[in-house]
């Protein structure tokens, strides 16, 4: 496995480099979680993670299931605020602020901070109104200026070609991949700075996924990823830095290269390699 691991880190690399010869992977922080442990009434599910996402790149969150990376994802817009009887301690700073400090507005969060989940959730409206329902809410009433937005938010998520004659369609008429590529869209049309994925990928065939993938590689031009994923071989084609995590615990940090190739960690070596997970 690590050979294969090897060689998709490799090819991945190069494609880059073909592409982007002359831009160097940022490492400006957009996102720091630091000291952060989470709870889920008396379990502790996140122990004392400390964690820096660069900004325009893609994070890999990686791990057996039940390790955490989910729990975690979710800490950075406060999605888990919707569960009841969960606390945070520590910090998750976006741009420097807090964002469990008191008086943050999460609905203002959650629209710089976007999710895309693992099972695609079309609204039941058209494909249109999927995608304009967020700038509605925020007070967008143009219709030539909505239906620009709608059109580039289409575009961005590489689904455009395919469904500008069905805009007055339902979504639920889209097939899996291209609904999780509305769902994208959708997020997008917020102007979020992060867009968080949650195995945005893991119920798609393999054509769906590598459209979603390629989707991932474009969009972190302009946009922080970060990425949950329980297949490696993904982790290792769409991302700059990868983080293992353990029982709760990040285990190791570092250059996608470096953790499938040479990870500082016996644990990190022993689950890239199969040993368990």
């Amino acid at each position: 496995m690590l050979n294969g691991l090897s060689t998709i880190v490799r090819d991945r690399a190069a494609a880059q480099a073909a592409l982007q010869p002359d831009l160097k992977a940022s490492t400006k922080p957009k996102l720091e979680a630091r000291n952060l442990s989470f709870y889920y009434g008396a379990t502790q599910a996140l122990f004392d993670v400390t964690l820096s996402i660069p900004e325009r790149s893609v994070t890999a969150l990686i791990g057996p299931s039940g390790c955490g990376k989910s729990t975690f994802l979710r800490t950075l817009n406060r999605m888990n605020d919707i569960i009841e009887g969960t606390r945070a301690t520590g910090k998750v700073l976006l741009e420097g602020v807090d964002i469990y400090e008191p008086g943050i507005d999460v609905v203002a969060l959650r629209k710089r901070v976007g999710m895309v989940f693992q099972k695609s959730t079309p609204f039941p409206k058209s494909v249109f109104e999927n995608v304009a329902y967020g700038p509605r809410v925020a007070g967008h009433r143009g219709s030539k200026a909505l239906a620009e937005l709608v059109e580039a938010c289409l575009r961005r998520a590489a689904l455009w070609d395919e469904v500008k004659d069905r805009l007055g369609d339902s979504a639920l008429e889209l097939s899996g991949g291209q609904q999780q590529r509305l769902c994208i869209a959708r997020a997008l049309a917020t102007n979020p700075d992060v867009l968080l994925m949650d195995e945005p990928a893991s119920a798609l065939d393999p054509a769906s996924t590598a459209h979603v993938e390629d989707l991932i590689f474009e969009l972190k031009q302009n946009y922080t990823i970060v990425i949950v994923t329980h297949n490696m071989q993904q982790a290792a084609r769409v991302s700059d830095r990868t983080a293992f995590f353990n029982h709760g615990h990040l285990i190791e940090v570092d250059a996608t290269p470096k953790i499938f190739t040479r990870p500082g960690q016996k644990q990190t070596e022993d689950y890239v390699t199969g040993r368990f997970g």
